[in-house]
């Protein structure tokens, strides 16, 4: 599914009451506002669904495939997606 998708389902959900268009700017509007609180170091709760947060990974030593080279790879932020035991639940059916 992709977010032209996802502004089809929500369009109908609501019983084609909102345009597509609108639709599309409130998905934007969501996905703007968990983005920003992200880049902002805050974790994301969604009761059912599950929680998102920006956690850091340390520097360390790697391998390049391709030569066998031992490469520096930097430390950095990444998004981590914990589901919620509700989601679990559903998937799992």
């Amino acid at each position: 599914m992709n977010k032209r998708d996802l502004t089809i389902q929500v369009s109908e959900a609501v019983g084609n009451k909102l345009s597509k268009a609108i639709c599309s700017h409130i998905i934007e509007c969501i996905l703007s506002s968990i983005t920003a609180a992200l880049m902002r170091g805050e974790s994301i709760k969604i009761t059912g669904f599950g929680t998102l947060k920006v956690t850091g990974r340390a520097a360390r030593r790697g391998r390049n495939p391709q030569t066998g080279e031992k490469i520096n790879i930097p430390a950095r932020k990444t998004v981590r997606f914990k589901p919620a035991k509700l989601l679990k639940a559903v998937v799992n059916r």
